[in-house]
């Protein structure tokens, strides 16, 4: 009898377009906590929700500035893991769009070149007053971050203060970022969603728009976050090995022409 992962690396290799979808969990298998985890150290008494709005960043901009240094530094210590570099192996072979709702870089720095950030990015900040994105990175010291509240800097147009380029609490996504990543689920012929629970909205509408679409979709996570069904696979596991073993299943026969 066929396996699910076997059953699933047969319609990758059969197919021509993939969207991978990705969400926390497969950042924090290199380490880099989720809202689930508790913080520790001298952000333990603060809730990240009320850090990661417009109106904590206009009642104490210096405060959340040094939360969102303290969290690049998160990642920059961070490795892309198994799970992102079978990605980049994938796309080797098809045409592969990375959806992603982490403000991290790590599949970037994995080496994947298609990526649609839905949650924005903590490595392009944008002035708080104007939301013009400044040509020159502003991080003087991007690893430091003891001490709670670190001055941010000021927009080179306005001198309006820079506040991270993500997605905050009350927040639209960006227009441009979901319009491709909508046209790209609608496009492709299998979604393998990877790390995501699927309760953060719109977002988590992807898994369901490729479904509508005629997409088959995969579901890779620790626990179970889908019914299983003819168009819908469930891979119960680490992300960092059920993704690499997945690829490594694909035949080379299906391999596409570079």
């Amino acid at each position: 009898m066929t396996s699910t992962i076997e059953a699933v690396a047969t319609l990758i290799g059969d197919a021509k377009r993939i969207v991978v979808f990705t969400g926390a969990g497969i950042s924090a298998e290199s380490g880099i906590p989720t809202f689930r985890d508790p913080l520790t150290g001298i952000w333990a008494r603060h809730d990240p929700e009320k850090l990661e709005t417009a109106s904590a960043f206009r009642a104490d901009a210096a405060l959340v500035w040094g939360w969102y240094l303290w969290r690049r530094a998160q990642v920059a210590r961070a490795e892309p893991n198994a799970a992102h570099l079978a990605i980049v192996q994938l796309a080797k072979t098809r045409e592969v769009t990375v959806v992603t709702q982490n403000i991290d870089d790590l599949h970037e720095r994995a080496g994947s070149t298609d990526v649609i950030h839905l949650h924005g990015s903590l490595a392009q900040p944008k002035c708080f007053a104007c939301h013009r994105i400044p040509a020159e990175q502003p991080f003087e010291n991007p690893i430091a971050s003891e001490g709670l509240r670190i001055e941010p800097p000021r927009c080179p147009r306005c001198k309006g203060k820079l506040r991270p380029g993500v997605v905050w609490f009350g927040e639209d996504l960006p227009a441009a970022a979901w319009k491709r990543a909508i046209l790209a689920t609608k496009g492709c012929d299998v979604l393998l969603s990877i790390g995501t629970s699927g309760v953060v909205f719109p977002a988590a509408e992807i898994p369901i728009i490729a479904q509508q679409s005629g997409a088959y979709v995969v579901h890779i996570n620790p626990a179970p976050v889908a019914h299983q069904s003819s168009r819908v696979f469930c891979l119960i596991g680490r992300a960092a090995e059920q993704v690499p073993a997945l690829v490594s299943l694909i035949g080379s026969t299906h391999l596409l022409p570079h």
